[in-house]
């Protein structure tokens, strides 16, 4: 933790230099291919660095020692985004980068994140002024379905990051929540929707089959009476959101939502969304094995209110409820940036190393999170926006003594430091991570909590 308030010091020594960016960013890099700029080229360039300090899970192992805590410089996310109209009618997009680069994954892969083309079918204002539009499109997209949060932009989170359960399939049948889809989006009136039918990728893990079409067991998982991912499906699925939006309506020329406006919006937004996998997923049953549908619902609700527009205060809120069905008693552990390297060793332990926790599973989950944008004249070049957050779990896959889901709350809180907006900003976090290495044999989990905290440093031009 010594290394974290060094940290600290250090923001504190470079903050007179960053806090005097720019007043305006504008249209950032954008190359005009014509007079009045109708068609054009935009190119998008960010990164995000992460110095963590960390309590690990019990019986945790880096690079073959036994560790308590841990300190880490990281790359969350670090991307290139570029995309085109040469007509009204016509888009094409690309987004390529690496993300999750520290001392354990040394040169990750630069891979493709999305590439699509799309074609709009129609565009116009209803008699009463409202619009309404239709276009279609192709490729490998994060057009997805489910929440707003499964389609957030990374350049704008309130919070550090996403809670990560908004991408249930996360690089588990998908490539880093995007998938192969054609989609149709667009708007009727204040109704914005988008819908497509997708081809999820073979699990990364899980299990692979026989000749027969029977699962056998491989190097990661044995076979086990939870639910795991179905090797064998071939079935496409389905997904959509819609969300209605009550005051100022949002751009969907592109799928990034919006994390926070910082009041230069007025926005509220009720929405409801979806994804079906039919026999995504099996289990075994004695000799047996079961297959099962993959489906999952959310209804959510999105605020940006400008409170004082000559003060620049704001007040931003989002909610969202998902009823998440992966099949029997299917519970993933997940640590963003995991330092650990070894398996766990703890007797009678959920095995659960570094970082991670159980974060997606059948059952129910709840996210919240509300910030405050602060006076403009708070502090000198820069703004302020503390929030709160808290995600709450009930997974069937993790039973108390009477065989119902365990129930645990994960809470958060920060502040950004806004050097100029989005595009340079520092986060600073903490997360009360929850350690489920510990039960006993009735399956009472004993959780306790280990302190998390990261510093971010954020550019996007």
């Amino acid at each position: 933790m010594k290394k974290l308030i060094l940290s600290f010091l250090w923001l504190s020594c470079v903050w007179s230099s960053w806090a005097q960016g720019s007043d305006l960013y504008g249209s950032g890099i954008k190359v005009k291919l014509n007079e009045d700029g109708s068609k054009y080229i935009r190119f998008i360039n960010w990164n995000q660095v992460w110095t963590t300090a960390q309590e690990f899970n019990s019986g945790t192992q880096v690079l073959g020692k036994p560790q308590s805590e841990g300190f880490d410089i990281a790359l969350r996310r670090s991307r290139m985004l570029m995309y085109a109209q040469i007509s009204p009618k016509f888009l094409i997009l690309t987004h390529f980068g690496i993300n999750n680069q520290n001392i354990t994954s040394f040169k990750p892969q630069l891979f493709i994140h999305d590439i699509w083309g799309e074609y709009q079918i129609t565009k116009g204002k209803t008699k009463a002024g409202m619009p309404y539009e239709l276009s279609f499109g192709a490729g490998l997209t994060y057009w997805n379905g489910i929440s707003r949060l499964t389609n957030a932009s990374t350049l704008n989170f309130m919070t550090l990051d996403a809670p990560i359960f908004n991408w249930p399939h996360v690089d588990a049948i998908d490539q880093f929540a995007r998938m192969m889809s054609l989609y149709v989006k667009g708007k009727i009136e204040k109704l914005d929707y988008r819908v497509a039918i997708s081809k999820p990728f073979a699990p990364r893990t899980g299990e692979t089959i026989n000749s027969a079409g029977v699962p056998i067991a491989d190097v990661d998982f044995a076979i086990s009476t939870a639910s795991k991912f179905n090797p064998s499906a071939i079935n496409l699925a389905f997904q959509g959101y819609f969300n209605y939006q009550f005051w100022e309506q949002e751009s969907n020329l592109l799928p990034f939502m919006v994390g926070t406006y910082l009041g230069t919006k007025k926005v509220f937004n009720l929405g409801a969304g979806f994804y079906h996998r039919t026999n995504g997923m099996w289990h075994r049953n004695g000799t047996d094995t079961v297959f099962q549908n993959n489906t999952i619902f959310s209804l959510d609700a999105f605020l940006d209110y400008p409170i004082n527009k000559e003060k620049g205060t704001a007040l931003t809120a989002y909610a969202v409820w998902y009823n998440m069905n992966f099949g029997k008693d299917y519970v993933r552990n997940i640590g963003i940036l995991n330092q650990a390297t070894g398996a766990n060793a703890i007797a009678g332990s959920r095995g659960i190393s570094g970082n991670a926790m159980p974060t997606v599973g059948t059952g129910n989950s709840f996210h919240a999170q509300v910030g405050y944008l602060i006076e403009k004249n708070a502090i000198k070049g820069a703004r302020l926006q503390p929030y709160a957050a808290a995600s709450v779990h009930s997974f069937h896959g993790l039973k108390d003594a009477s065989g119902n889901a365990t129930t645990f709350i994960v809470p958060q809180a920060g502040i950004n430091l806004l050097l100029e907006g989005h595009h340079s900003k520092i986060t600073l976090d903490y997360k009360h991570r929850p350690d489920f290495n510990k039960y006993n044999a009735l399956y009472n989990y004993d959780i306790s909590y280990k302190p998390d905290f990261t510093i971010q440093y954020m550019v996007f031009l």
